[in-house]
């Protein structure tokens, strides 16, 4: 049966998968239920499974029946420090944890895909390594470089040619539309944490202290005219604090006041140029006030930067599956930021979007990813398994076609490559 028909048999088994887990929400990098239920869906296919050390992740290799380079899909499993709203039958029971980014569909797609191509072993020339990551929203730091630190690249015994991740979208996308681009598709995020020290007086007499709070209050003004007025439109950064702590009473001056911020930048070049700037000024505005000021600088996730080769082939492989019209090309980055990046900083692939928003709602007035209304819609799910499923088998026939002409089997733009899938 063709590869499509075969995901839309095992959507009820994927939606399972997706609700028992959603029911059920692990944050951070300890995902012992959550790695458990993974576990117990991949039993019985025929892959060579090992576990993390210091985070709950699960790598799996599917092995083709002829050799042939290796291809990487990647699923994180985490949930957020969110507590549900919504009505559905299969809510949350964990107060506080929500997957409201998704990541439960993610994990059960995952799943499909690998199914998908155990049932197609005999066809593949090389191999699929199949990531299940914890952490991806980055509670305990990150869990796509730790899994890379305990040897994810070399887990079939050689570093992937490509790479391919999928996250589904509660709102701005219709349901069913993949999307990507080629070049940055996220940005780095990164945290800024400064404090201003003073010396704490009374509100009757400011003369007498050195109030931090007028300076922080013009730091917070002063970064936002530093952002437009310093960098290029085109190259933008995004600046947002989200939270200020200073003072306990109206007339008490407090000795210190500080601030936390996020910054999102779309390239290394400008993410330097922050890092360095942010500290400058504020250090400045500190000292003009006869404070001082401690800046913390904390870089988070780099750029998601795809390859345009591997979104070529990723586009044409979801025409194939569905035909035309299902793939949109995203004209800008998105500010979001993914730990995605850590993989394809070191390899070559393509990071994609899937609209997963209910019919009943409208794509642009739906509640967000992190939300916790967030709603997706489980209808997308066979056809989420589905172009992991073939985009890995497209690559991996394209590395033999390339192997057997001599030339290498890189992508080489639209409709590069076709998989008997």
């Amino acid at each position: 049966m063709p590869l499509r028909d075969d995901a839309r048999l095992l959507a009820d088994d994927l939606v399972g998968l997706r609700r028992e887990l959603h029911a059920d929400p692990e944050s951070g990098r300890a995902l012992p239920r959550t790695q458990r239920r993974v576990l117990a869906a991949l039993d019985g296919l025929p892959l060579e499974v090992a576990v993390g050390t210091e985070l709950s992740s699960v790598t799996a290799v599917l092995r083709g029946a002829r050799p042939g380079p290796t291809v990487l899909l990647r699923a994180d499993m985490d949930a957020l420090p969110v507590t549900e709203d919504t009505d559905l039958p299969f809510a949350s029971r964990n107060v506080g944890v929500m997957h409201a980014c998704g990541h439960d569909l993610h994990t059960a797609m995952l799943v499909g895909a690998a199914r998908l191509l155990a049932d197609r072993r005999d066809a593949l020339a090389g191999s699929v390594v199949f990531m299940f990551q914890p952490d991806e929203e980055g509670a305990d730091g990150g869990g796509a470089e730790q899994m890379l630190a305990e040897g994810l690249l070399d887990a079939s015994g050689e570093r992937p040619v490509a790479a391919y991740a999928l996250h589904v979208a509660a709102n701005r996308l219709p349901r069913g539309l993949f999307a990507s681009r080629p070049g940055t598709a996220t940005a780095a995020s990164d945290g800024l944490e400064v404090t201003f020290r003073g010396r704490g007086g009374h509100g009757s007499a400011p003369h007498k202290a050195l109030d931090p709070i007028p300076a922080l209050c013009e730091a917070v003004t002063a970064l936002q005219t530093f952002v437009t007025r310093r960098f290029d439109v085109f190259d933008p950064v995004v600046l947002t604090v989200g939270a200020i702590r200073g003072g306990t009473k109206a007339n008490v001056i407090p000795g210190d006041a500080s601030f936390s911020a996020t910054v999102r930048t779309f390239s290394p070049t400008v993410r330097a140029l922050m890092q360095q700037g942010t500290a400058a000024l504020v250090e400045n505005i500190a000292a003009a006030h006869g404070l001082a000021a401690q800046v913390d600088y904390r870089l988070g996730y780099p750029a998601t930067v795809n390859d345009a080769a591997e979104v070529a082939l990723a586009a044409d492989t979801v025409t194939e599956l569905f035909g035309p019209g299902r793939y949109f090309c995203a004209p800008h980055p998105t500010p979001g930021g993914e730990d995605m990046a850590f993989v394809l900083n070191q390899v070559p692939g393509a990071y994609l979007m899937l609209g997963a928003c209910p019919p009943a709602r409208d794509p642009d007035t739906a509640p967000y990813n992190h939300s916790p209304q967030a709603v997706f819609d489980d209808a997308v799910l066979p056809d989420g398994a589905a172009f992991l499923a073939q985009v890995a088998a497209a690559r991996l026939a394209l590395a033999a076609a390339g192997a057997r002409a001599g030339t290498g089997g890189r992508p080489r733009g639209a409709r590069a490559a076709k998989a008997d899938a």
